[in-house]
């Protein structure tokens, strides 16, 4: 369209963390001291309009140095570019990003070279919607279908999706696709916490803050489970007595277990009546996933996994394996929107509901738009589903989410709710932000010695 314009001229990225560890934020079976950050990524370009692309990936702190780098090397594939070229043939651009035939090496299309490129990408449709005046989603739903393929790749997954599947799943949803917008816009898109469970916090701090989310009218809830058992029946005890027979109970064991192990432990877990049990085992694990599915399958419980799933090709696996009955996309896990069209698509097919990962510090900001996205634009339905909520970290962002009786209002600003706000990344940038240089000044923190 005329709307976009621009040659990107420049390219800033920013390690920002911010010290969630010292409260156990985010805390869980193996990631037991998380510093919720981002390689944050700034695009500008020469169209004078002073818009900027801002995009993200989510890393636990140390480590976020490391996609920083990544980004800056893949920099001169976006330097140079005009932003018209790139969204006409965005397909085209996703390849050119995750094919260079020296860094996907060290990819392909996965770990650090693709949460780098799931940042870069990410401001890119940052901007895109902005210069359009919408709001991600919006730019999404108004699509015509056969543009918003060509933004997809659809190498290595065409045996389990094809095009033209995927064209004939766009059309078919056409349909009803103006009143669900409307239903969007009015309740939102339905919601779980998971703020209430970390797996550091007391019985005390669940408890409180169990009751204040039942009090906002909570009726998801996920609870953290898998390094003791006593301690994961004692705490599933205390939420479902708390939450009551009717409200949801879902499990997370962030890849804790044995598959056997998995099998044994969510059985212990059963009486509770859990939803799913969330990454029981390895995340590359399709197979393992499968098995303990199969297991679970009669005790009415479900298994979900996606947010450290590497690719399409992988989330293609889990579904022809049929080891999920949850799928759960991630927007910085998987190379930005271009890669998660096709996974919402193909799990259109499987008929597999999405319920989206995002706990992190942004990952609520950006997924909302996908799954808005997906119930208005793709599977039409609520049954099953709902997107993940946590309450930390929302203050830095320029367009924070909107929470309505547990459900995401729709987002309004143009953009994909990635811009944070400047203050906050100068303040948190690591090491030489004031927070960090206070917390090491404070002996709080410990860094490694200065590189001669």
């Amino acid at each position: 369209s005329k709307m976009v314009q621009g040659k990107i001229v420049k390219l800033s990225v920013y390690d920002v963390r911010f010290p969630t560890s010292l409260e156990q934020h985010g805390s869980d079976a193996m990631h037991t001291d998380p510093d919720y950050s981002a390689a944050y990524v700034v695009i500008e370009t020469d169209a004078g309009n002073g818009l900027k692309g801002h995009g993200l990936s989510f890393t636990l702190g140390k480590g976020t140095e490391i996609v920083v780098c990544a980004v800056k090397t893949l920099s001169m594939h976006v330097l140079g570019k005009q932003l018209e070229d790139i969204v006409s043939d965005f397909r085209g651009f996703y390849r050119l990003l995750t094919s260079d035939g020296q860094l996907r090496w060290i990819g392909p299309e996965k770990g650090v070279i693709h949460l780098a490129t799931a940042a870069v990408l990410n401001a890119v449709w940052d901007l895109w919607a902005k210069q359009e005046k919408k709001p991600l989603w919006k730019l999404l739903v108004d699509m015509d279908p056969k543009q918003l393929l060509s933004c997809i790749d659809f190498s290595y997954i065409s045996d389990a999706l094809t095009e033209e599947e995927a064209l004939e799943i766009l059309q078919k949803a056409e349909l009803g696709k103006k009143e669900r917008e409307e239903q969007m816009l009015k309740s939102g898109y339905p919601a779980y916490t998971t703020s209430c469970a970390w797996l550091g916090y007391s019985d005390e701090k669940l408890k409180q803050l169990g009751n204040e989310a039942l009090k906002d009218g909570w009726t998801r809830f996920k609870v953290k489970v898998g390094a003791n058992l006593e301690d994961d029946i004692r705490r599933c005890r205390l939420v479902r007595e708390m939450i009551g027979p009717n409200n949801s109970l879902m499990l997370d064991a962030n890849q804790r277990w044995e598959v056997e192990e998995a099998i044994e432990w969510v059985s212990k877990l059963a009486e509770f009546k859990p939803l799913w049990i969330e990454e029981p085992t390895s995340p590359d694990d399709i197979l393992g996933h499968a098995t303990i599915s199969e297991a679970l399958a009669s005790l009415g419980i479900g298994v979900a996994t996606g947010e450290q799933c590497q690719n399409r090709v992988m989330f293609k696996q889990f579904l022809q394996a049929k080891a999920i009955q949850f799928l759960q996309i991630d927007s910085c896990r998987l190379g930005s929107v271009n890669e998660n069209l096709s996974v919402l698509l193909m799990a259109k097919k499987f008929q597999i509901p999405v319920c989206p990962h995002a706990g992190g510090v942004g990952l609520c900001e950006l997924v909302q738009h996908l799954i808005l996205f997906d119930y208005i634009a793709v599977s039409a339905s609520l049954e099953n589903r709902m997107c993940e909520y946590v309450d930390h970290l929302h203050e830095h962002f320029k367009y924070p989410v909107i929470i309505k009786k547990a459900c995401y209002m729709p987002p309004q600003d143009p953009g994909y709710s990635t811009e944070m706000k400047e203050e906050s990344v100068k303040r948190h940038q690591f090491p030489d932000g004031e927070v960090w240089q206070e917390l090491l000044s404070s002996h709080k923190l410990q860094l490694p010695p200065p590189k001669s």
